[in-house]
């Protein structure tokens, strides 16, 4: 099996549901993000991550949150306008031990408030884990 191949079914951007072509926004970026899974997203997306700067919609948001970074449930609300309906947002946060580390049960509080639907934590990186966290889609009309 070659390198690239492996690298593909390992890599935590595909694991978390990143696809080709997706326009996905990053918010909160920081020295401290995890550079690896960046490059990672980007290199599965194969585009570069739009900043908080980007005036469209994305697909996808990457949030980087840390506890001292405001209120979580204004952060998630705030990303959820920047995406389409049935978008996801990955919450990116510092796991047990590291500074700005953010509770499970304030995530799945500010999540559930802010109307998104969260999945288990998952490990992104070596200091941060990650929360999918699915919008609502639309209800579509039966004809």
């Amino acid at each position: 099996m070659s390198a690239t191949a492996d690298h593909a079914e390992t890599s935590p951007a595909v694991r978390l549901g990143f696809q080709p072509e997706q326009v996905v926004q990053e918010i909160g970026y920081d020295d401290d993000v995890d550079q690896e899974l960046r490059e990672s997203i980007e290199e599965v997306i194969g585009s570069d991550l739009v900043d908080e700067d980007y005036d469209d919609v994305a697909d996808a948001v990457v949030l980087w949150f840390r506890d001292d970074d405001g209120d979580l449930t204004d952060a998630l609300v705030d990303a959820t306008t920047y995406i389409e309906e049935g978008g996801s947002i990955l919450l990116l946060t510092p796991k047990t031990g590291r500074e700005g580390y953010v509770e499970p049960s304030d995530i799945s509080e500010a999540a559930t408030t802010a109307g998104l639907s969260a999945s288990k934590s998952v490990s992104v990186g070596k200091d941060w884990s990650g929360s999918r966290l699915v919008t609502p889609k639309a209800a579509k009309s039966k004809r």
